[in-house]
């Protein structure tokens, strides 16, 4: 691919290789803030799924959720578990707490539903696996929530890697940072590391992590990490955390996560030729804003604003309206824990740790 071919057609959806009818009819599983803000809307904005109910406890506090979507079934966890509704949806997206993830993906496939669950899949790899092989034993879709992946920028991105005109890739520098407690209370569940599985790292850290791992289409080998928490909110997980990851091609990478800094995301590329530069990639409506440097050209890109979880949803339902396998399945959300736990220990005991 040369340069100048680089941003033709850069919206396409290079996944959708046939037509669908009809839409898949999702439960909601989990109506807080991102469900609310971001999920719900996406959802009504898809042309491939649709809400069809909600799970949450008391029914009544989502009933203007209900009321604004057209939602006819509201229902709590424990009926849901039980099989209420069990005919009026298609599939589950999970959005609530990480350590319960398994419980509800592991009932849905019970059901013979379809799984879409937020990241990480589970808080250890043991408990994620335990989720990948129920769902292959139903003979169900199983997608972690990496939205990126279905993203113009990251995709495009790919692109570029996958035909050199960076040359090969030697360094990749991933930051996201975000002031959590300016939008959650200090007792949210995203500071207790047995419900979240761990603290900026799980929760931030896992955009960057994945989306490396996606655009190199390879596998670390190695990981050292550093976490550190000041804060008396941030005790019990980590607060800030660097992450030094060595990969099968020989590439390295650095990313960086924080729960207590000004909000900010990038992802910067270095190869042999050339270079690329993600402006704001893991912070919710990606701006579709890049540099590539390939040799002496230089080139720009400024596209319209894409919402990354309305293209999730059309991509999640795509795949199973259609039987595609999902490229973010349930080995991907496997591979991502596997990197986090070896970060943690390498944390702990101050050692470089392997994943070979």
């Amino acid at each position: 691919m040369a340069l100048e071919d680089a941003f033709s057609d850069f919206m396409r959806r290079d996944w959708e290789a046939e037509t669908t009818t009809g839409t898949v009819r999702l439960a909601v599983i989990g109506v807080g803030h991102f469900a609310r803000q971001r999920a719900l809307p996406a959802i009504a904005d898809s042309a491939r799924c649709e809400t069809t109910v909600l799970v949450a406890s008391p029914p009544e506090s989502v009933a203007d959720v209900a009321e604004t979507y057209g939602v006819d079934h509201v229902v709590d966890y424990d009926p849901f578990l039980e099989g209420a509704c069990v005919d009026a949806y298609d599939a589950v997206y999970i959005a609530a707490p990480n350590a319960v993830h398994g419980q509800y993906a592991t009932a849905a496939a019970d059901f013979e539903k379809h799984v879409l669950c937020e990241k990480p899949l589970e808080t250890t790899v043991e408990r994620a696996r335990a989720v990948v092989d129920a769902c292959a034993d139903a003979g169900v879709t199983l997608m972690t929530a990496y939205r990126l992946q279905a993203e113009p920028t990251v995709r495009r991105t790919r692109e570029l890697v996958q035909d050199g005109v960076i040359g090969d890739v030697v360094q990749v520098h991933g930051g996201f940072s975000h002031p959590l407690l300016e939008e959650a209370d200090p007792d949210t569940w995203r500071l207790d590391p047995d419900v979240a599985g761990g603290g900026a790292l799980v929760d931030l850290g896992i955009y960057p992590l994945n989306t490396i791992r996606f655009v190199l289409a390879c596998e670390p080998t190695g990981v050292y990490a550093t976490t550190r928490s000041e804060d008396p909110p941030f005790a019990n997980v980590d607060e800030h955390v660097a992450i030094q990851l060595e990969y099968e091609t020989g590439a390295t990478a650095s990313c960086t996560a924080s729960f207590d800094a000004h909000a900010r995301s990038a992802l910067e590329l270095v190869g042999t030729d050339g270079m690329i530069d993600i402006e704001s990639p893991f912070g919710g409506v990606v701006p579709q804003e890049m540099v590539v440097e390939s040799g002496d050209v230089r080139m720009e890109y400024t596209g319209p604003r894409v919402d990354e979880v309305r293209e999730e949803f059309d991509y999640f339902g795509y795949c199973v309206l259609t039987g595609a396998d999902p490229e973010p399945d349930g080995e991907d959300g496997l591979a991502d824990l596997r990197a986090i736990e070896a970060a943690y220990e390498a944390a702990e005991t101050g050692r470089q740790v392997s994943l070979e």
